[in-house]
């Protein structure tokens, strides 16, 4: 099959999770790196691509798509057809779902704007710790009789959830007080087909 072409920055999360998924699901895939510290996602080029200026983009042959759990989702049903990563019956799909919503929008106003504020020298804003205890808090628990957070084994949930979770030290953020969390993470690192993203200075010691 013709690679899918994948528009990424090195260190966004959003970005990093469809390459995961794209790895674990061996699809062969080319990677067109976005520098976003100099803008080049409000350029022309890639408004066109992306009206809204954000990586990750895809394009999969005539299909251009862009948002992270959109990506997932597509990629789930175009290529997953056994619905182990996404599944196919209405409960099942729905848990996927909530997680999907909780990574867009606890994990990334918590872990994912801690770690954007430190990264890029950003004034603090301590409402991003405070979200992120909380969030880990509720993973920590709901991994407590469980290994993978919406079914018995890995689905997009888990892919979502994965590189901001992971990232969490590098916003100051320690994962120590959570061992089902890292456990967790853990688990997903052992499939085969994982790739992680860079880590940045400091972030191993914290977690």
């Amino acid at each position: 099959m013709t690679p899918i072409r994948l528009y990424a920055y090195p260190l966004s999360g959003h970005a990093h999770r469809v390459e995961l998924f794209l790895s674990l699901l061996g699809l062969p895939f080319d990677k067109v790196d976005i520098d976003i510290v100099k803008g080049e996602q409000k350029q022309a080029e890639f408004l066109a691509l992306n009206p809204f200026g954000q990586v990750p983009v895809i394009q999969d042959g005539e299909l251009t798509l862009a948002d992270s759990n959109a990506i997932l989702t597509y990629l789930a049903l175009r290529y997953d057809t056994g619905g182990r990563w996404l599944p196919r019956d209405p409960i099942g799909a729905a848990q996927v779902q909530r997680w999907l919503s909780v990574a867009a929008g606890p994990l990334v106003n918590g872990p994912g704007s801690a770690r954007v504020n430190v990264l890029f020298r950003r004034p603090h804003d301590p409402r991003c710790l405070d979200i992120a205890t909380v969030l880990l808090t509720r993973i920590e628990h709901h991994l407590a009789a469980r290994d993978f957070l919406a079914a018995d084994g890995p689905t997009i949930a888990d892919i979502a959830l994965y590189t901001y979770t992971s990232h969490a030290p590098e916003g100051g953020v320690s994962l120590q007080p959570y061992p089902k969390v890292r456990a967790w993470l853990a688990r997903i690192e052992a499939l085969p087909g994982f790739v992680g993203m860079p880590r940045q200075a400091a972030a191993e010691a914290a977690r």
